[in-house]
């Protein structure tokens, strides 16, 4: 079973690195400057932390936060930015290119690979190098924020379980990261396309906003139990509200703070400052707005029930 966890763990953590890598890769090609090689020295903590998890935990992940999946975030992150600054810069000076939008074209690509005959190793690597360069900078960019987010959810699931966390509390938390990673999705390649010419601060807003709604993945709060047996536990000490209900707690704070808040107020800027319209512009924001609303009217619930419930006991209490 060591051997297992070991191994799952190592696995993990080298693909986090090597998606990291073709991240930097792709940023050195497209700025045609070798000094973003650099950016891998941003590896550093990741393999540090795996070194130190392996040897002294035995690859076993932490409870409430996972180390491995904030490291991951911080590595490839700075390579995601800088290939979406650079994109929306040079949208019309990008040449002639291959969309991967039909299975035509990624047909023509197998077949242009498969062409190349019986080449050397150096001129095979030029071969697949120009490969890849015809693909399109915008499919390069979706394809690592789609790499990105599978990997962190199929992660996650390799990860060996963190002390107290149950596989009940992880099949849960993996539910809520599919879910999650969609909604971003949509997020950055719907409200990305939208950005016109020589709006850079829009760029930036949804980036930040972005990058702040990928914090969420390292967290485990939503999900895992602080206190599991409290409902027992109130007839005989106070319990406070944060305490009795705290993975509900958690889930609205994600919410209205960390991923649909922000979204929305990142669409209706786009709606009224910026003067872009669309028709699934519009229903995204909607969406938006009613999960805000729903999650506040859940919080009142909440607070409701926990306050008739406390005085309800409290009544209950003979005088002394």
């Amino acid at each position: 079973m060591f051997l297992f966890k070991f191994i799952c763990a190592l696995i993990t953590r080298s693909l986090f690195i090597l998606v990291s890598l073709t991240g930097v890769w792709r940023v050195t090609w497209v700025k045609k400057d070798p000094n973003y090689w650099f950016l891998t020295f941003l590896f550093l903590p990741l393999v540090i932390e795996m070194i130190i998890t392996l040897k002294r935990r035995k690859g076993q992940d932490y409870k409430w936060f996972s180390p491995p999946i904030f490291l991951f975030l911080i590595s490839i992150i700075p390579s995601i930015w800088l290939l979406e600054l650079h994109h929306q810069q040079d949208k019309a000076s990008d040449p002639q290119c291959k969309r991967l939008d039909s299975w035509e074209n990624v047909r023509e690509l197998i077949t242009l690979n498969e062409t190349v005959g019986n080449l050397t190793t150096q001129n095979y690597l030029k071969s697949i190098n120009q490969l890849l360069s015809t693909v399109c900078s915008n499919d390069w960019i979706l394809a690592l924020h789609q790499i990105l987010l599978i990997l962190l959810i199929v992660g996650k699931w390799l990860l060996p379980l963190g002390g107290g966390v149950t596989r009940d509390e992880l099949s849960q938390l993996l539910l809520i990261f599919v879910g999650t990673a969609a909604d971003i999705l949509e997020f950055t390649s719907e409200t990305l396309s939208d950005v016109k010419e020589n709006s850079p601060e829009l760029v930036y807003i949804i980036l930040a906003v972005w990058t702040w709604s990928m914090l969420q993945f390292p967290l485990h709060l939503a999900v895992v139990n602080s206190k599991p047996n409290s409902e027992g536990e109130e007839g005989s000490q106070e319990v406070s509200l944060l305490a009795k209900r705290s993975t509900d707690m958690w889930s609205i704070v994600e919410a209205l703070f960390i991923q649909d808040g922000p979204f929305l107020v990142v669409r209706l800027t786009v709606m009224t400052y910026f003067n872009v319209f669309h028709q699934m512009l519009g229903f995204f924001a909607i969406k938006n707005f009613l999960v805000v609303i729903l999650n506040l009217y859940r919080l009142v619930i909440i607070c409701q029930h926990f306050s008739s419930s406390r005085t309800s006991r409290d009544s209950t209490i003979p005088c002394a």
